[in-house]
């Protein structure tokens, strides 16, 4: 198949809007049933079959057997990027002072996967201490850690090293709510389930968003210098309006846990 003819087939493939909202419903990592997919799209079962025969087919889609049902996720990191690309892109801006913001939900723009690691504010805002304290280096396509960050990574129980995978261990990922970069790759799929893991963070059933726990509002001020507001000063959405981190020169320190 040519280049030009492989395009315009994945085009096609995430074009339709039933197939687009299913692929949209897996972009936080689950693995859904076909019946599942089939009430988020709002079509029926056998219509389901056939869209989800398609995707598979073009290898936007992994299927797995557990008894009698079928699990449906993204085939790869690379098709959840090439998707919240396509978000990017195709965001509508609002004329809201003082910058155009795309139309989302509080919840989904202040903290949410994208696929295995973390965004909205919180993903940035992460990411801008990291860089900042210069843990981290990002380039156009990747990143790295620096001496200080692998020492830091350590300590805060994330990889130093990257597995031995085609997925970069580190780059950028361009945020489609706050249109600037968090943290993706390796790294920042090991970052996500670190603060899970810790208790800082939980997800939303049926829903990409998560919230930040009394425990995550002390952690990331600790380890990260990231000020989050109580729930009941921020609507219940866990964040503040605007993250405030330390001075720039400053260190961060690993969490105590």
């Amino acid at each position: 198949m040519t280049t030009a003819a492989s395009l315009a087939g994945t085009a096609a493939l995430v074009g339709d809007p039933a197939r687009a909202a299913m692929l949209g419903a897996l972009l936080d990592g689950r693995a859904l049933t076909a019946t599942e997919l089939a009430f988020t799209a709002g079509i029926t079962a056998p219509t389901a079959s056939g869209h989800l025969g398609r995707l598979v087919a073009g290898r936007l889609l992994g299927v797995a057997r557990q008894g009698r049902h079928r699990y449906f996720r993204l085939a790869s990191p690379e098709v959840a990027r090439m998707l919240e690309s396509i978000l990017v892109a195709a965001a509508e801006p609002v004329p809201e002072p003082p910058r155009a913001t795309p139309r989302i939900s509080p919840a989904l723009r202040e903290a949410r996967t994208c696929y295995d690691h973390l965004a909205g504010r919180l993903g940035v805002g992460l990411a801008d201490a990291l860089v900042a304290r210069g843990l981290i280096v990002l380039g156009e396509e990747a990143g790295e850690a620096t001496e200080a960050g692998r020492a830091w990574l350590d300590a805060f129980g994330l990889p130093t090293e990257p597995a031995r995978t085609r997925r970069l261990f580190c780059r950028p990922c361009l945020d489609w709510s706050e249109r600037r970069p968090h943290l993706a790759g390796q790294i920042g799929a090991a970052l996500c389930r670190r603060c899970e893991e810790l208790g800082w963070i939980a997800r939303v059933r049926d829903s990409r968003a998560v919230t930040v726990t009394p425990a995550g509002r002390r952690g990331f001020a600790e380890a990260f210098g990231l000020v989050l507001a109580d729930d009941r000063d921020s609507g219940g959405t866990g964040l503040s309006g605007g993250l405030r981190g330390r001075s720039q020169g400053s260190a961060l320190d690993p969490p105590k846990a």
